[in-house]
This record gives C-alpha cells, sequence and structure tokens, in this order.
C-alpha cells in the first residue's frame, strides 16, 4: 500500500508509525489507564485493516486519511482516555507544522516528489524549472488565499470536497480565468507588446507571426485558456495576394493571364503555408510563464465571413491548418505526434456538413484529421443558433460566454458591434459544486436534499462573489496587453477594469459535477433514464439555472452554470465521498466521479444515442457543455467518422469524439498504450509490445477535460479512462 504524506511525496505504508503515535499518546496517560502494547498491537491491525479496505479499490491514502482512521478506532475500541490523548497529541503535532505550512511542500516540488503535483496537470512538465517556479508560486499564492482572502466557511467547504474553488494558486493576484481574444482589433488596429508598437500587418504569414507573439502574452496575463478565430486571420490573405502583384508587376507580360494569376496564387499558398506552420509550431514550442504551451483554441468557421474572396480565402486557411495538423510534429525521437495546442474547434452549417455542401471537402480533411488526431471539436451552428441566438466560439474546455447584452462599447474596441460583442470578453472565474455529497448527505430524504443543496449553493455564491472581489479595483496596467491595447479592452492606464465586471461583459461561473452519481444515489437509476432518474435530473439542472439567474439580477454579474472539466479534481472529490461517507457501490468505489451531465464512462451505450441523450442536458449547461464520444482507430473509417460528424451537425451543440493514437519510444509501437496495475495495485501504463512502463519513454494523448493531454494523470484521472467503454 503507497501513502501520500503531507508534502505530497508517495512512500510504501509503514504501520509501525501508526503503532509509534498511538503508543506516544498512551504515555501521556497515567499508569491505570495505559493499555498494553498488545492490546495497541491488536488496534494498529483494525486500523490497517480498515486502510486496506481502501487500497483495495486503489485509492492512495494520505496521512490525514490514516489519522482520521486511528481516530475512529480508538473512540471505538479503546478507553476515552486514550482517544482524548490522542486527539491532543495529532493537535500539538499540526501546530508545530503550522508554524511553516509550506516548506516541506515547496521542497519535495523542487525534488519532483510531489505525487500530487507531478500529476495534478497533464499539460504541465513538472520536472521543468520554469513549471516548477509557477507551482511554488502557487504555493505561496494558496497560503495567502487560505489565510488572508477567503473565508473558514469556503475554505472547509473546498478542504472537505463540498465545493472545488479553483485555481486558488492564482487567486492571490487579479487575474481571471480565460477569454475570446479580439485579435481582430488587435491586427486591424495595431497593439502594443511589451512596450513596442506593433502596427497592421501587410501579409497574412506576418499576422500570423504577431498573432502567436499576442498568444504567448495572453496565455502570461491569466490563467486560464483562450480562443481565437481564423476568421480575423482571414483579410490578411487578401493582403499577401496584393503584395506579390505588386512586386511581380514587372514580370506580368511574360506570361499568360492564367500562369500569371496561378504564379501568384502559388506564392499566396506558400504564404499561407508559412503562416499556419508559424502558429503551430510556435504555440507548441512556446513557453509561458505558467510553465507550459499557451491553451489556445483555433476557432474554424468559414461561414464567419461574408460569401466571396474573402469565404474563399478563409477556406483555404482552414484547409491548410486541417492538412498540418493531420502531419502533425514530430517529438523528441522523431516520430510524427498529435500536439496538445493549438485546439481545433470546426462550425458545421449548412454549406459544409453535407457532400451538397460547397465547402464539404474541407468537412472531409476535418474527419480525416479527428480520426489521427482527435481534433478538431464540432459546433453545430444549427442547433447553437437555436439555444443561443447566435454562433460564436467557445473555450477549449467547453466555457461558453453568455450571448451578448453588453449595453455600449464598455472596453472601447475599435471594432465594436453592438450585439455582437463575444472577442474581447472573459470568464471571472469557477467554483464548482459536488452534486454526489449533496445527494449521499441527504440520505435520500428528498426534502433534505433540497434544503442542502440551497445551502451549498450559498457557500457557492460566497465564494464566486470573492472572486468577483478580487478583481474589482484592478489597475489596467497589471496586463497592459488585456485590458490598454486591444485583447481584451482599450482601457486608459490606471483605469480599474470594473464596468467590465457587470452588464454581460464578463462571465462568473458556477460549476457542477457528478450529476450521474448523484441521481442514481436518489433515485436508484441513471440520469439518461426516463422513469425516475431523468425528471429528477432535468429537475436539479432548472434549479441550478434558476439560482444563477436569480443571482444575476440580483448583483447585475453574469452568472452561468457549467459542466466542470474535472481532471485533478474529480479524484479529490472522489476521496472527500469516500472518507466522509464510505464506500457505496456503484457510486463512492470508484477513484473518480462522473464530469458534468455525462453518461458514466462505464455505461454500455453507442454514439449516437449518447449524444442525443446528452443533447437534452447542454441547453442546462448554459455558462459550459461539451459531450464526447470514444471510438477505436478510425483512419480506414472516415466514412463512420463522417456519420457522427453529420448527426452532430443535426443533434448536439458541441461535442467531440475520443480516438488512440500512442507512441513507445523503445520500441516503436504506434497504437493504444494500456493501462496496468502495478505489484502496489497502483495504475501505470505499459506499452503492450515490449512492457515498457517507463513513463517518460512513452508518448500517450488522451483527452481529459476537453484539452488533450499527454503528461499523464492522477490515479483517479487514469482509472476513469482505463473504465471508458467505446461508443462506436
Amino acid at each position: 500500500m503507497l501513502v501520500i504524506k503531507r508534502n505530497g511525496k508517495e512512500v510504501e505504508f509503514n504501520n509501525g508509525k501508526i503503532k509509534q503515535a498511538i503508543l506516544k499518546a498512551n504515555t501521556t496517560l497515567s499508569e491505570s489507564e495505559k493499555l498494553s502494547e498488545s492490546y495497541i498491537d491488536g488496534l494498529v491491525d483494525i486500523v490497517i485493516d480498515k486502510c486496506n479496505k481502501f487500497d483495495k479499490i486503489g485509492s492512495s491514502l494520505n496521512v490525514e486519511d490514516i489519522q482520521d482512521v486511528v481516530e475512529e478506532v480508538l473512540m471505538q475500541f479503546s478507553t476515552a482516555e486514550l482517544s482524548r490523548a490522542y486527539v491532543r497529541y495529532r493537535y500539538d503535532r499540526e501546530k508545530i507544522r503550522a508554524t511553516n505550512n509550506i516548506d516541506d511542500e515547496v521542497l519535495t516540488l523542487i525534488e519532483c516528489e510531489n505525487e500530487d503535483i507531478i500529476q495534478e496537470n497533464s499539460n504541465k512538465n513538472p520536472t521543468i524549472i520554469s513549471t516548477q517556479r509557477d507551482y511554488m508560486a502557487g504555493a505561496i499564492s494558496k497560503d495567502l488565499s487560505r489565510r488572508k482572502f477567503l473565508s473558514k466557511d469556503i475554505i472547509d467547504a473546498h478542504d472537505t470536497g463540498l465545493i472545488h474553488f479553483h485555481d486558488m494558486d492564482y487567486f492571490a493576484q487579479h487575474t481571471h480565468n480565460c477569454c475570446l481574444v479580439n485579435l481582430e482589433d488587435m491586427l486591424q488596429n495595431g497593439t502594443v507588446i511589451s512596450g513596442t508598437t506593433i502596427e497592421r500587418p501587410h501579409c497574412f504569414s506576418t499576422a500570423c507571426n504577431i498573432a502567436t507573439q499576442i498568444i504567448a502574452q495572453v496565455a502570461s496575463s491569466q490563467y486560464g485558456g483562450q480562443s481565437i478565430t481564423l476568421a480575423h486571420l482571414a483579410p490578411f490573405v487578401q493582403e499577401t495576394r496584393l503584395k506579390y502583384l505588386r512586386k511581380f508587376e514587372n514580370v506580368k507580360n511574360t506570361m499568360s493571364p492564367e500562369e500569371w494569376y496561378g504564379f501568384i496564387e502559388d506564392l499566396v499558398d506558400d504564404d499561407i503555408r508559412r503562416g499556419v506552420q508559424t502558429i503551430q509550431y510556435q504555440v507548441v514550442t512556446l513557453m509561458t510563464t505558467n510553465g507550459q504551451a499557451p491553451f489556445v483554441t483555433i476557432y474554424m468557421d468559414i461561414n464567419e465571413v461574408p460569401p466571396g474572396p474573402l469565404r474563399d480565402d478563409l477556406a483555404c486557411i482552414i484547409a491548410e491548418v486541417l492538412r498540418q495538423r493531420i502531419k502533425g510534429v514530430k517529438n523528441e525521437v522523431g516520430q510524427w505526434i498529435a500536439p496538445a495546442f493549438p485546439k481545433l474547434i470546426y462550425c458545421l452549417d449548412e454549406n459544409n456538413a453535407y457532400p451538397s455542401g460547397e465547402y464539404y471537402h474541407i468537412t472531409k480533411l476535418a474527419a480525416e484529421c479527428t480520426a489521427k488526431r482527435m481534433v478538431p471539436d464540432y459546433i453545430s451552428s444549427k442547433v447553437m443558433r437555436n439555444l443561443k441566438g447566435d454562433v460564436y466560439t467557445c473555450m477549449g474546455c467547453r466555457s461558453f460566454l453568455t450571448p451578448d447584452r453588453t449595453p455600449k462599447n464598455l472596453a472601447n474596441a475599435k471594432n465594436y458591434k453592438y450585439g455582437k460583442k463575444y472577442y474581447g470578453r472573459f470568464n471571472q472565474g469557477v467554483v464548482t459544486i459536488n452534486l454526489v455529497d449533496v445527494a449521499l448527505s441527504s440520505n435520500r430524504d428528498t426534502v433534505k436534499f433540497w434544503d442542502i443543496l440551497g445551502d451549498r449553493l450559498e457557500i457557492c455564491f460566497k465564494a464566486l462573489m470573492a472572486r468577483h472581489k478580487r478583481l474589482l479595483g484592478t489597475p489596467s496596467d497589471v496586463a497592459p496587453i488585456l485590458w490598454q491595447y486591444g485583447a481584451l479592452a482599450r482601457l486608459e492606464k490606471g483605469e480599474t477594469i470594473d464596468k467590465l465586471l457587470y452588464d454581460g461583459y464578463s462571465t462568473i461561473s458556477l460549476g457542477y459535477a457528478g450529476l450521474y452519481e448523484c441521481t442514481k444515489y436518489m433515485t436508484g437509476k441513471s440520469h439518461t433514464e426516463d422513469i425516475k432518474g431523468k425528471p429528477f435530473a432535468i429537475a436539479l439542472m432548472k434549479t441550478l439555472n434558476l439560482v444563477t439567474e436569480q443571482w444575476r439580477k440580483a448583483t447585475n454579474i453574469d452568472f452561468s452554470l457549467y459542466g466542470t472539466p474535472l481532471e485533478s479534481t474529480t479524484y479529490k472529490f472522489a476521496k472527500c465521498l469516500q472518507k466522509r461517507h464510505g464506500i457505496i457501490e456503484g457510486i463512492t468505489d470508484k477513484n473518480y466521479i462522473t464530469n458534468s451531465y455525462h453518461v458514466n464512462v462505464r455505461e454500455e451505450i453507442n454514439a449516437f444515442d449518447k449524444l442525443r441523450l446528452e443533447s437534452e442536458f447542454q441547453p442546462l449547461s448554459p455558462g459550459g457543455a461539451i459531450s464526447y464520444v470514444e471510438v477505436p482507430n478510425m483512419t480506414n473509417n472516415l466514412e463512420a467518422v463522417l456519420e457522427v460528424i453529420r448527426y452532430i451537425y443535426e443533434t448536439i451543440m458541441y461535442a467531440e469524439i475520443n480516438t488512440k493514437f500512442d507512441y513507445c519510444h523503445k520500441c516503436g509501437f504506434e497504437g493504444e498504450i494500456k493501462i496496468i496495475k502495478d505489484h502496489h495495485g497502483k495504475l501505470i501504463w505499459q506499452c503492450p509490445n515490449c512492457r515498457n512502463t517507463d513513463q517518460k519513454e512513452m508518448t500517450v494523448t488522451r483527452r481529459t477535460c476537453g484539452y488533450l493531454g499527454s503528461n499523464f494523470w492522477n490515479q483517479g484521472r487514469t482509472q476513469e479512462i482505463d473504465d471508458r467503454v467505446l461508443h462506436l
């Protein structure tokens, strides 16, 4: 059995330490009250037996968990005096540790011994200095937030897994979550990067180069993802064309008109290739101050520009992006792989969803790219117009802004159009409610369930307002690229961002997780089953939406319900549930809970039924929603991929298709690298060909929270990945 120490280091379970702690408490008692050493040995055996029950479900215990078990055993099987002595002993040790509570954590970060941090984020490499620096700063931010910025009831709810206060490691600073970058304003009207004026570019490849610099600056000024659209880059293809027409005017008469225009278009195509390659390779190789590549999403919507030459140029760009992603990038051993970023989102519409569509040939490229590289994701313009009244991109994780209700040009954007304000808007942050704990705390009493839910939502509101208040008063000077030079606004120096926090300019998200387990516990049925489960789940989702709407009316802040993409937090929530409520079959017997409204990963269901069922929940998750289907290798069955894509267009607003394409550096195996248990019962990855288990010698890519991840995952998420069934 493995134990995670307080500093995050994973070590072998040592029952001698349990006995030593009980013996130390025992020595503080009078001779008449002391227990014999043989009796204490029996107590230790009971503790070990209880701990082994957690180990059987693959749940690594931490020291606090074990101490809780010791307390429970002492209260049940020993004297009141020894129980009190142990509690005093534990409290005294806690006071000693509290005098310096982050040194050990920082040291284990530096030495790469902190198991939680090593597998906290599948897109961050914890061994490199820049990532360690970010984690060290995060440790200080969390410490400050806990002691200075957040109330005890919020911290207690977070620590016990009733809620999750996201990104506490950045909360000390005045920074927000994610955004849609107003790239059009910055490219067309100029911007400033690191004190240097950047004027309007005169060709497509230069515009792409500037865009990557903007992406890097934005990523270093916030902690979440960002999205840009290729529609903002498309006008610069014509700039390239005009440049070459002028440059080679002197050779025009040496060619026929067809040869001349073919010659120019070849040069334009080459510039498009260079520009797209610049974005792909610079994003992959950039390292932000967060110690990772920028979490950037590229939106590809042919109909975001009017018909004619501009749309044709945009179509060429989208096709080139897809071709280059199909090819992939070379890893350190020269193998072509799928890069995690930039993430791609492709918009389906009448003119590209079916073979009769003018741009269907691009959708066929998208299908090939999906089969081989697991991107793009798909937005259905048909469904989105019905749900939101407009079509626009989301963040790569799934966060959607609310429809535009901004009353005027609050950000002083130079490309402002009333009723069409999406780019330049952002999200203030997320707090997630653990729906499973609400259910388990009610003990299946429906009246009690709704009362507990109300209490937990009050804590969530208080926590979300803490996020909002942390941003109030933030001067634009803290991130000039965001607030002064067009990415989000063009405010004056010294001006605060306060007006951008109201009137629908930005959103703030109430996240939720575990709808499946919550419904299953309360009704005995899945939330996708009609008789009992679905009505309960729908009523719960409608209640959450009603509450966020009440909050919006009371504050003029756009609260929105968000299907949280739990990555490491799914493990935290699961462990907290096991600790608070024990092991309950089908509810807490896994080391993860189900993300948002998703069908449980273990449920046998075909792709089309899954998308249809989940499409009923996407409208009830307006602040963030994504559905997915798991498929085998589809590179030789693109027509099946296209059939799923067409079904997405007709049925659901936002969805993705997950496949597997891994690589073993030791033997060159290409395919699916498997998950097995080692001799400790810990889940590890193993090449099925050469049995290699060294994570440093393999490339494994899976989608875990909307984004692709390739730096591996904690035990909870790894178990969830292993449990996933195929839907096709």
